[in-house]
């Protein structure tokens, strides 16, 4: 039986930190989806479109690798692709806090579904979407954070 992974976010944008956990989970896993979810407590500042390309980029296509936009419940999801698992990067213990919370309610949803956490490597713990698009929004050099160019 194949191993499918959802690993979910918003990703605006994908970060070097994203991928990072992408590359470790395809060690664990036959296929990670990269999900882009619509977080109804935030406005996008990359269009979901430009994000779905530029991933797409950073992956040269890997077979291994799909990558979706949705907007249902994770769980929702993870049935439709017949995945066993759910991908999460943890940078510290105040990710660990958040992604426990969710975890639980993963569970609760779901209890077939595992969630798994992986340990993002130390050069990219201090990177974080928000700051990247602080950064971009005022001009500054954001591509030595991101697997593409943008």
């Amino acid at each position: 039986m194949k191993r499918v992974a959802i690993f979910p976010g918003s990703f605006d944008p994908f970060t070097n930190g994203h991928f990072d956990i992408v590359n470790k989970g395809l060690k664990l896993f036959d296929e990670v989806v990269i999900a882009i979810g619509h977080n109804t407590n935030k406005q996008r500042y990359f269009p979901v479109e430009d994000m779905i390309a530029k991933i797409g980029e950073a992956f040269n296509d890997n077979e291994h690798i799909k990558i979706v936009a949705y907007s249902e419940l994770t769980v929702s999801l993870a049935r439709k692709h017949n995945a066993k698992f759910l991908l999460r990067g943890l940078r510290n213990t105040t990710d660990f806090e958040y992604e426990n919370s969710i975890a639980q309610v993963t569970k609760y949803l779901d209890n077939d579904l595992e969630s798994v956490f992986l340990i993002t490597s130390p050069q990219y713990a201090a990177i974080n979407s928000t700051i990247i698009r602080e950064v971009h929004r005022y001009g500054g050099k954001v591509d030595d954070l991101l697997p593409y160019k943008l």
